[in-house]
């Protein structure tokens, strides 16, 4: 695994031991990096399942100015803080060790960009959505990413969310929303 782009482009990420994470692949990643725009001037992302940090520090990597990532597994933290420490990002950093819904709490400042990617089988994105929504996390415009089976299907709006976008990646389906404006 591999940062894709930015800054800290084909720089190396290690991953979690064992099966108890599933990476978003480098090919899904790009794709996902590239309808966002690429590149990012600013900005504060958040990674609700994060695994590895692979997705945050993609961003951080692409411009992003902050990341904040969320994971309740123990080895999945340890392995995000090293790599943090590997790319030198710790204070553009936050990591909780929480489970998602748990850690909306302690957030504060809302978010330009949000990565929703949670074990499949325990997959709650509506109302994470809608939680994340009602908590004032979610800036204007804020595009909020969420990974699924290709199988899975996801309604138009939640919240004040709209849905813009969706793409398959063979197993992997990608859905856009993004925080419509008052």
């Amino acid at each position: 695994m591999r940062i894709v782009a930015g800054e800290f482009g084909s720089r190396p990420i290690k991953s979690v031991k064992g099966d108890s994470t599933r990476p978003t692949s480098d090919k899904v990643k790009g794709a996902v990096f590239s309808s966002l725009g690429n590149t990012f001037h600013s900005g504060r992302f958040l990674d609700c399942y994060s695994g590895t940090g692979n997705m945050a520090l993609e961003a951080l990597s692409r411009g992003m100015d902050t990341a904040v990532m969320v994971d309740k597994n123990r080895q999945a933290i340890l392995t995000i803080k090293e790599n943090v420490h590997s790319l030198g990002v710790e204070k553009r950093c936050k990591v909780i060790q929480k489970d998602i819904f748990s850690a909306l709490s302690s957030l504060k400042e809302p978010f330009d960009v949000v990565y929703i990617d949670p074990p499949y089988k325990l997959q709650k994105n509506e109302a994470l959505m809608e939680a994340l929504d009602y908590a004032n996390l979610l800036n204007p415009g804020c595009i909020v990413v969420v990974e699924s089976t290709s199988q899975e299907s996801w309604p138009d709006q939640v919240a004040s969310l709209k849905k813009y976008k969706e793409k398959d990646y063979r197993n992997t389906k990608i859905t856009y929303y993004r925080k419509e404006t008052e």
